[in-house]
């Protein structure tokens, strides 16, 4: 028909209609209406009764005027108890009605207003949750999540393994590793409203938590703003690339065919380069807002809570609900402790004395407990029965199968007697260096029905006989002295004339 109507303006309708492949009289009924096809169609008349009609003025826009934000499920449910001979399959028909109805009487709906971003101008920061991925170390469910830096320009991103929660010291530590990797500062640093960070704290905490926030901005030049609460589309430059960067870390480790790594580093290794992937495909983009970025300070600033706590007569000092143990020799001095999300660096005066992985509480009424048997053992083999009822004891043993010696020794023996072997298998360990080396022994042993044989461990783990080298030392001849002593005092003239 649009073939016709084009020629027709030049043509006969004959001749158009002869161009356009129908007949005469085809052309004579178009000339007569020459509307579409599509047009001419009439609107289909309802099959059936409306089953709604009864209902919908009396009741249902009551209900939806009432509640608005009410399921479509949820107003069938309550019609089907007010008429229990309602046939239940209207629902579709109702669940069209009430997204029609809404469409023209529902209340206004939240508008998104795309932004425009100049390079440099603003970097972004959030944390991620990454349980999904099921990363394990050494066997052992790692439970963490990221810390996420983004520039809304070029699309940088910097990822920063947290084992913590959504602490101050994770989000210093994460966004000033994301500076300096990056090489400059944005101008702006938007985030969310840290209510993680805040929740639970005192009046007096929130003010101290704003102040070293306020403080890390203005140690780079940026200017802090946040996001609405609730309001995760104002910081969607990074909360869509949340989604992005977890898939690509599992696309990562479906080829590398194992989500278990040896150790924490090796993780923080493995993330850093699939992000480092994802920032070689925008390197343009990055190179271009690096030039508008500005300069990073001479140094970092603190990215860490300090504590001066004192170490007890129990050998360790007492953090937020975690014990720590420290060596024996700092019992009653105070520790100035640095607190980092996944480590504490302890100093006595100036001098670092140790460096503790960081616990956290079991739950919400058991504290935890980070113990070193190095730092007790000595004290331990004075008195071994000490381990039996020992707090911290299943925190002790540094591998498992010192765990199972110890419970199958106690099967069999006393206490008293396992307890000692034990202790004894931990100071052979400690003192030759062999945990792990010693480990794999007692659990062959053990899988085969025996118990550790301390004599022969000893033994087998005893420092090799290195031979002493012989030293040949020829002396001089006295003679030779009598010769030095005979020689006369040489004065030694300077340039200057003046005797030295």
């Amino acid at each position: 028909m649009r073939l016709y109507m084009s020629y027709r303006p030049t043509l006969s309708a004959e001749a158009a209609a002869a161009k356009a492949g129908f007949s005469t009289a085809t052309a004579y009924r178009i000339e007569a209406d020459p509307r579409l096809p599509s047009q001419k169609e009439e609107p289909r008349g309802r099959r059936r009764p409306d089953p709604l009609a009864p209902y919908w003025e009396a009741e249902i826009e009551p209900i939806l005027k009432a509640a608005p934000g009410i399921r479509a499920i949820g107003v069938l449910d309550e019609l089907r108890r007010r008429h229990p001979d309602l046939n239940p399959n209207i629902r579709r028909t109702l669940e069209r009605r009430i997204t029609a109805w809404r469409a023209l009487n529902g209340p206004e709906r939240d508008v998104i207003f795309r932004q425009e971003h100049e390079p440099g101008r603003l970097g972004l920061s959030d944390f991620t949750d990454t349980s999904a991925l099921r990363i394990t170390i050494a066997g052992a469910v790692l439970d963490h999540r990221l810390y996420h830096f983004r520039l809304a320009f070029s699309g940088f991103e910097h990822a920063h393994v947290v084992l913590g929660g959504e602490s101050f010291v994770a989000l210093a530590e994460g966004l000033q590793n994301a500076l300096w990797a990056l090489g400059g500062v944005p101008k702006e640093h938007r985030s969310d409203s840290l209510s993680a960070a805040f929740r639970n704290l005192t009046r007096d905490a929130r003010e101290d938590l704003t102040q070293r926030y306020t403080a890390l901005m203005s140690h780079y030049g940026m200017v802090p703003t946040r996001n609405n609460a609730g309001i995760a589309h104002e910081n969607g430059s990074i909360e869509s690339a949340h989604g992005h960067l977890k898939q690509a870390l599992e696309d990562a480790l479906l080829l590398r065919g194992s989500r278990d790594f040896a150790d924490l580093d090796a993780y923080r290794a493995f993330v850093d380069v699939v992000v480092g992937r994802r920032n070689a495909n925008l390197v343009k983009r990055i190179a271009l807002e690096k030039e508008t970025l500005a300069p990073l300070p001479r140094s970092r600033t603190s990215d860490f809570e300090e504590k001066v706590i004192p170490v007890t007569s129990s050998g360790g000092f007492i953090l937020r609900r975690v014990f720590y143990t420290v060596p024996s020799k700092l019992i009653g001095h105070r520790l100035r402790v640095r607190i980092f999300d996944d480590r504490l660096e302890c100093f006595l005066g100036t001098t670092q004395v140790a460096t503790l992985r960081r616990g956290r509480p079991v739950s919400e009424n058991r504290g935890g407990h980070v113990v070193d048997y190095r730092h007790v053992i000595h004290a331990l083999r004075r008195k071994p029965m000490a381990l039996a009822n020992l707090v911290y004891r299943d925190q002790l043993f540094p591998r498992a199968a010192y765990r199972r010696a110890f419970e199958i020794l106690r099967e069999r023996y006393d206490d008293r007697h396992a307890c000692k072997v034990t202790v004894e298998l931990l100071a052979l360990a400690h003192e030759r260096a062999c945990e792990a080396e010693l480990a794999d022994t007692i659990a062959i042993d053990l899988d085969a029905g025996r118990l550790p044989d301390l004599a022969a461990l000893r033994v087998r783990f005893r420092p090799e006989k290195a031979p002493i080298p012989h030293v040949a030392v020829e002396l001089a001849p006295l003679a030779a002295y009598d010769e030095l002593a005979s020689v006369g005092f040489v004065p030694v003239t300077s340039n200057t004339g003046d005797a030295a």
